[in-house]
């Protein structure tokens, strides 16, 4: 029988990942997802809007743009500090607050919506993080998710390092919330109803080389992976990513275009 998962240990090692690098480097990147979830969600002026496991602030931002009042959280204090230069170069006012996914520190029923966008999908107690996003959330109110999916690019680069380096046995793959079964499964009965698109965000690159590079340097995960492994096991690594990318590549041998399958949702609070 395998141990206990000792959450606390695990949420510690993978804040310090999210830590290093910069994540922000590839999440300015992904602003449309932001934009388009905020649409799913039909944000409304002056809505109480909560954006969890923010990171740069992608969602925070397309939110605060539709006149919402907008609460920023992440557990890495600089990756919200990247959201407020965001915010303040584009004039937006919003409030950035450190805290933990899996105990957001708001009362019951406080906000009008709660998003997140490809970050609370890697909380590793899964119940919990869905358990707070729907106590914070309003009867008739919006938890508004865009998710990686197990077949995404993400969802195998993840396998892909998991072969290099097992995470702790009995750990629920964070892919699994691209999976609308487990969706319904995490929200249970707080969900009156749950809508899902499969949506895909296309990672464009000069090569898979150029992308491995750039994850690499400052994408945490894959550089805490990296920098864990002698250098023998990295550049087996390396090698299995340059084949998954140029697998997956549809632009041929001249650039990198990947197309990334993920989950949008929307969830209305019972």
């Amino acid at each position: 029988m395998n141990a206990p998962i000792d959450f606390n240990a695990l949420k510690s090692r993978q804040q310090a990942a999210w830590a290093s690098g910069d994540y922000a480097v590839i999440g300015t990147t992904l602003q449309l997802v932001g934009e388009l979830l905020a649409e799913a969600c039909d944000v409304r002026c002056d809505e109480q809007v909560l954006d969890v496991a923010a990171g740069n602030g992608n969602a925070t931002l397309a939110a605060a743009r539709r006149g919402c009042r907008v609460t920023s959280t992440d557990y890495v204090a600089s990756l919200l500090e990247h959201g407020a230069q965001r915010a303040r170069a584009d004039g937006l006012q919003v409030s950035f607050q450190t805290a933990d996914a899996e105990a957001l520190p708001f009362g019951d029923a406080q906000f009008d919506c709660v998003l997140s966008t490809f970050g609370v999908m890697f909380s590793p107690d899964q119940a919990r993080a869905a358990a707070e996003m729907a106590r914070v959330c309003k009867p008739g109110g919006r938890i508004g998710l865009a998710n990686w999916t197990p077949d995404s690019l993400v969802g195998r680069m993840f396998k892909v390092l998991g072969r290099h380096l097992p995470p702790p046995a009995g750990l629920q793959p964070p892919s699994l919330w691209g999976v609308e079964g487990h969706l319904k499964s995490l929200f249970g009965d707080s969900a009156a109803s749950l809508r899902e698109t499969t949506r895909h965000f296309n990672f464009r690159y000069r090569s898979a080389a150029h992308f491995v590079d750039v994850f690499r340097q400052w994408y945490g995960p894959v550089h805490k992976a990296f920098a864990a492994l002698p250098a023998d096991q990295a550049q087996v690594l390396e090698h299995d990513l340059i084949e998954l990318l140029n697998e997956m590549n549809t632009a041929g041998a001249g650039s990198l275009v990947v197309p990334g399958a993920y989950l949008e949702v929307v969830i209305t609070r019972r």
